[in-house]
């Protein structure tokens, strides 16, 4: 079919429409395929809440608790319930903690968040001039200390560093904040920045790798250019020159990779939630997992595709704003 009217043709056409259509299909493809796997896991709600007690139970107690569950319905039939409850803000319901999903997301979304925007931050400070200084073609020094950090970021599991970082400051200093009951930010910013600090910097030395290697090959990249050679035959100052021409014509890969690392961080951060007891909305995913509590883990990793979509929306704003070719196309 031809879309003759102008008009529609050009709200088609849209960079709105396309993304909100994109984000639904990847939101539905995410429903889709979680709902999937987690019926392809042995084991369901009733084993995992009575564990060897579920054997015991006669004919007539298991119908009935699966009736309870909605485990009694055919499974498309689930999947759209789930769906439809969505709509309506009911993301189901956690026996395990006795509260709705949207409760526990709304308390664990922004532990995350504050966690990934900790980590990034940690890891712009550590990958940014690390990689302009392996860029330099003077500093061997440089170089050699990117080369270091890039390979010990890439290669050293995030589990491995944050055992030891948490072993070595509990044993030798006697500091593990994340010992004690978790503190948001607005009840004690103090003790919420240092049980924060050692898992975001376990998080951003890991992200601060790929940073690194992106920004050496942007900065190179750019330095090659015409206006680069133009400017420094101008006489501007090297500072200068390197900051307000080269970083920031480098500045979109960065953005990208930035924004890539940030969307894994609201959903890829379970194990070091995990491992410095965060409630973040990682932790919640594995809980939901263990406890074989379908609805807490269906809806936790649609909001994670959620939000990860939204830092990709955001992402290519930034590249609007920062980069004016992109702007006009």
């Amino acid at each position: 079919m031809i879309v003759r009217n102008p008009v529609v043709r050009r709200i088609v056409r849209s960079v709105v429409v396309r993304r909100v259509a994109g984000t639904l299909g990847t939101l539905f493809g995410v429903a889709v395929l979680v709902f999937v796997m987690l019926r392809a896991i042995p084991g369901d709600q009733i084993t995992a809440g009575l564990g060897t007690e579920a054997a015991a139970l006669t004919p007539a107690q298991r119908q009935a608790l699966e009736l309870y569950y909605g485990l009694d319905q055919p499974l498309v039939a689930q999947f759209f319930s789930w769906l439809g409850n969505l709509f309506t803000g009911n993301l189901g319901y956690s026996a395990r903690s006795q509260q709705s999903v949207l409760e526990l997301t709304l308390h664990a979304l922004p532990v995350t968040f504050e966690l990934a925007v900790f980590s990034i931050v940690l890891a712009l400070l550590i990958g940014v001039p690390l990689g302009m200084l392996a860029a330099s073609r003077t500093s061997a020094t440089g170089n050699a200390a990117g080369q270091v950090v890039s390979l010990a970021g890439l290669s050293i599991p995030a589990f491995l560093l944050a055992t030891t970082l948490l072993s070595v400051f509990a044993a030798s200093f006697g500091f593990n904040p994340n010992g004690q009951g978790f503190a948001t930010l607005v009840e004690d910013p103090l003790l919420n920045l240092q049980q924060m600090f050692l898992p975001a910097l376990v998080l951003g030395f890991g992200i601060a790798a790929p940073i690194l290697r992106t920004t050496r090959t942007a900065v190179l990249e750019v330095r090659s250019d015409d206006f680069v050679r133009t400017a420094r035959a101008k006489g501007v100052p090297e500072r200068r020159l390197q900051v307000r021409h080269v970083l920031r014509n480098a500045l979109v890969p960065i953005v990208t990779m930035t924004g890539l690392q940030f969307g894994y961080l609201l959903g890829g951060a379970v194990v070091v939630e995990q491992i410095f007891s965060v409630p973040g909305i990682g932790r919640q995913v594995l809980l939901g997992i263990q406890q074989k509590e379908y609805a807490v883990v269906q809806s936790t990793v649609l909001v994670i595709a959620l939000a990860f979509v939204l830092v990709n929306l955001l992402t290519d704003v930034l590249y609007r704003v920062i980069d004016p070719r992109v702007r006009a196309s």
